[in-house]
């Protein structure tokens, strides 16, 4: 049975000194078997029809600390989170749906699911070891549920002296599992689980040691073997969230993510996604996804998207001409199916003075407006040593760009 979360509609009257109209939230109590009653609120308002509303106070998945663990590029990090928020728009209606961090991936569970899966030897010198401290306590023992709760890998097995070779031959393929949930409003007046996202990261490089403060030594993943990989994965997760009752029948979108290398400056992104119908445990077909970050300016970017690279390059040479303390600009360009559909542009520069803030902001805004065009979103952060001094910005389709500048 799906879990369910009492709804009392209550309107708040939010009275400020600056005699601001009203604003009108719902009052909720999420009931929790486990745990007491407690206060909440839906935000009436959403940012964008892309946004969904978020049940407040905010609860943060209970294995959200793993992913920092695991995924060693933050800009990784935030796109996998971001972008499965995205991807679930297609799937879960934000103007039907409220967003939760996922609450049935326990951290214990999603560690466990990221190992790799013991070796036959392996598996039975656990299960020896288990038993026998389970019969010294004088407790219980079934071994074939103490075999299932010490093969819960989802990494490839490997020996326990393994060589280089069987370092390569078998890589750790899978990163992170990231569960997000969707709740929806019923008519008796209560919230319930309606849908749930995962986003599974893998490898496009795999960092390993031979021996504990050795060098590193790094395998690359080909997208055609990641795949293969990602998508039995996949098979087996979906197969055990079903296990859980409050899972049976809820569809959930599942979506591959490629991490990029450690040590890149643009993130990876999504390449794959399915959708498993309310209670099947069985995968369909997977829809390619056509997206990708691209760094500005880059001898790849130069290659792949020449226009958009020499764009870059030019403005950076426009500041040139007149700003002397100017340090560079560094882009990064988002695109799906190979149109740009967001340019985010960081320009540092040594700054003495408010007065050259404003003189700088202004001639930054004056070149947006010649030189970049209004069909893709537009970013561009002005920074000192110190912090961001402004901020220009311009959604697609809109003529003028927004500026702020920071005391």
């Amino acid at each position: 049975m799906m879990r369910k979360i009492s709804v009392l509609l209550l309107s708040t009257l939010l009275v400020l000194a600056s005699c601001a109209p009203s604003v009108k939230e719902d009052e909720i109590v999420k009931k929790d078997e486990n745990k007491a009653e407690e206060p909440s609120i839906i935000p009436n308002y959403q940012l964008s029809k892309d946004n969904y509303k978020m049940i407040l106070p905010y609860r943060p998945s209970p294995s959200r600390g793993v992913i920092v663990d695991k995924i060693a590029n933050r800009m990784d990090i935030d796109e996998m989170e971001e972008g499965l928020r995205r991807h679930s728009v297609q799937y879960f209606d934000p103007e039907k749906y409220f967003f939760e961090e996922g609450q049935y991936l326990s951290e214990e569970v999603v560690k466990a699911w990221l190992s790799r899966k013991l070796t036959k030897k392996q598996l039975e010198r656990e299960v020896k070891d288990e038993v026998e401290q389970l019969k010294k306590a004088e407790m219980t023992v079934n071994e074939e549920e103490i075999r299932a709760e010490l093969q819960q890998g989802l990494n490839p097995p490997i020996n326990d002296q393994p060589k280089k070779s069987d370092y390569e031959k078998s890589p750790e393929y899978l990163s992170h599992i990231l569960e997000q949930n969707f709740l929806e409003k019923k008519d008796d007046n209560s919230v319930e689980l309606v849908g749930v996202s995962l986003g599974i990261a893998l490898k496009s490089v795999y960092r390993y040691q031979t021996e504990i403060g050795g060098p590193y030594h790094y395998k690359k993943i080909s997208k055609e073997e990641m795949l293969e990989q990602g998508h039995q994965i996949a098979e087996e997760v979906v197969k055990r969230m079903r296990r859980n009752e409050e899972l049976t029948d809820v569809p959930i979108m599942i979506a591959l993510y490629r991490e990029e290398e450690q040590s890149s400056p643009v993130p990876g992104n999504f390449v794959e996604k399915t959708f498993v119908e309310a209670g099947s445990k069985k995968i369909g077909k997977w829809k390619p996804i056509g997206e990708e970050y691209m760094l500005f300016p880059s001898g790849q970017g130069e290659k792949k998207y020449f226009d958009d690279n020499q764009l870059v390059e030019s403005f950076g040479d426009e500041i040139a001409q007149y700003f002397p303390n100017y340090v560079g600009v560094v882009g990064e360009g988002f695109y799906v199916d190979q149109e740009l559909k967001k340019l985010t542009l960081e320009v540092p520069i040594e700054f003495y003075g408010k007065g050259e803030v404003l003189g700088f902001t202004q001639y930054i805004y004056g070149l947006v407006t010649e030189m970049f065009k209004d069909y893709y979103d537009l970013e561009i952060k002005i920074t000192s040593t110190e912090k961001m001094e402004s901020f220009i910005f311009r959604e697609a389709g809109e003529k003028e760009p927004t500026v702020h500048i920071f005391h």
